[in-house]
Parts: structure tokens; C-alpha cells; sequence
């Protein structure tokens, strides 16, 4: 088997065989780029939260969670490449993996760190022109979404609230689309209900993952800020960093539609 030394994105080298044929991945939005690309038969390990598309976890053995790996189970599918996350992956499970086989993780902050994901990943499968045509359709669609520039909080949590602050994922999405982010702070800060009245959004969004919220948590926060109009959003239409941008494209075009 031949072997090529890549640099992934926490700029780590790598020693990954030239077209892997045995694929494990642990992270759900990578998972649903990789069956994009074609790559079915050659995934042959995903984790039970890799729900995109079906027949991931129907057809492929689940090798536990993002954060905690059936080692035993990974042992047994002799993978000749794992794709980790450095925010969705735990770090000593992945150093444990990467003793024994050949890890590429990814480092996710904006959607140009996506779309570098997906190329690197199609480079490695060799992929290209399918996993080009894609991307290409992804950023055309970008530019041209600009929601009503709200000031928006992100809501992820329950008890305490949590919101997404700056230097993530989805904080370059919501400005990406035009939103204002009431929140500056780094990372995923922890608010009390006076702090989400001192932030006076406009606009509350409340995520559909990792927490699970539900209607019956709209009057909570009209009670907190009831100048805020609050809506339940899919969070993988924000959160998903590979094929779930398409159909994103069309989601923020109906979310536009609501906030003007």
C-alpha cells in the first residue's frame, strides 16, 4: 500500500494511504460529506449520532459516540483512515486512535475552514471533480443570502443558557448572513437571565441541537426580553460544516422571509 504525508487542519502530518478503501468517521457532518462524494462503500465505521444520510447508521457499524469510541470496535473494522473534529472529537480518544492508525481532523471556525474540509477530504479520496461541483454550488449561494441585519442571540442550552459567542462555527454563519451576534464573548458563554436582558436582542433563536428546545420554551425568553421575537431554528442548518450547507442555502432564504 502506498502512502502520502498530508497536513491536516490542526496542522498535524499525517502518513494516510493513497484512496483509503476502509473509512471510519466520527463526526456526523463529515460522515454525510463523505456518502456525498460518493464514498459509501468505503466508509465502513460511523458514530450514532451520524444521522445524514440514513443508511449511515443502517449500513455502517456504529463505533459509539463523538466523544466516547468503542476502541474495540474500531479495532475490529482495521481502518486504513479515521476523520475526527477537534471541537466534536474527544482529544485523548483521538491521540489513542492516532497511535494505531492514520487520523486527519479537521479545525472548524468559518465556513472557509469548511469548504477547505471538504476539498482536503476529496483530495485524499480522490474525489475531486464531484467534491469541486459541490462546493462550487455552496458558495454561489452564500453570497447572495443576506438576511434583515437583526441583533440575534443564539441560544444552545437550557439551565444554564448557553450561547454562541465568537470564534465559532455558527457566530460566522449568523454574520456571514448578515446577522449581528448580541453576544461578543468567545466560545459558548453561560448567560443568566439578566445578561440575555442586558444583550436586548432582537431576535432569539433557539436551536434545535445539541439542546433539544421546543415550543414550550418560547415563553420563557419572552418572559426574559418580551421585545424579542423568539423562534425555534433547525440547528444543522447552522452547525452542519459539510453537505448540510446546500440545503441550508434554501432553509436561510425561508428564515429571511420570517424576519422581515
Amino acid at each position: 500500500m502506498s502512502f502520502r504525508t498530508v497536513t491536516d487542519q490542526m496542522q498535524r502530518g499525517v502518513s494516510v494511504p493513497v484512496a483509503p478503501q476502509r473509512i471510519v468517521s466520527l463526526v456526523p457532518s463529515q460522515t454525510e460529506w463523505l456518502f456525498d462524494l460518493g464514498l459509501a462503500e468505503r466508509v465502513v465505521g460511523v458514530t450514532k449520532f451520524c444521522v445524514h444520510p440514513a443508511e449511515a447508521r443502517q449500513t455502517k457499524t456504529v463505533v459509539g459516540g463523538t466523544k466516547n469510541f468503542r476502541f474495540d470496535v474500531i479495532d475490529s473494522l482495521n481502518p486504513d483512515l479515521i476523520i475526527g473534529n477537534k471541537e466534536e472529537n474527544d482529544a485523548a480518544g483521538i491521540h489513542q486512535l492516532a497511535a494505531r492508525y492514520p487520523v486527519w481532523m479537521s479545525d472548524i471556525i468559518t465556513l472557509q475552514h469548511a469548504y477547505a474540509m471538504m476539498r482536503q477530504l476529496a483530495q485524499l479520496t480522490d474525489t475531486v471533480p464531484r467534491g469541486e461541483a459541490h462546493i462550487t454550488s455552496i458558495q454561489q449561494s452564500f453570497p447572495s443570502l443576506l438576511l434583515p441585519p437583526r441583533r440575534i442571540l443564539y441560544l444552545i442550552w437550557k439551565s444554564p443558557w448557553m450561547a454562541v459567542g465568537a470564534n465559532t462555527f455558527i457566530h460566522d454563519v449568523i454574520t456571514t448572513l448578515g446577522l449581528h451576534n448580541a453576544v461578543s464573548l468567545p466560545r459558548y458563554p453561560e448567560l443568566t437571565d439578566e445578561a440575555i436582558r442586558q444583550l436586548n436582542p432582537e431576535v432569539i433563536l433557539l436551536s434545535s441541537e445539541p439542546y433539544p428546545f421546543r415550543e414550550r420554551h418560547l415563553a420563557a425568553l419572552e418572559a426574559i426580553v418580551p421585545r424579542a421575537r423568539v423562534m425555534l431554528v433547525d440547528g444543522e442548518m447552522f452547525s452542519w460544516y459539510g453537505s448540510r450547507l446546500q440545503p441550508a442555502a434554501v432553509y436561510f432564504r425561508q428564515l429571511a422571509a420570517q424576519l422581515r
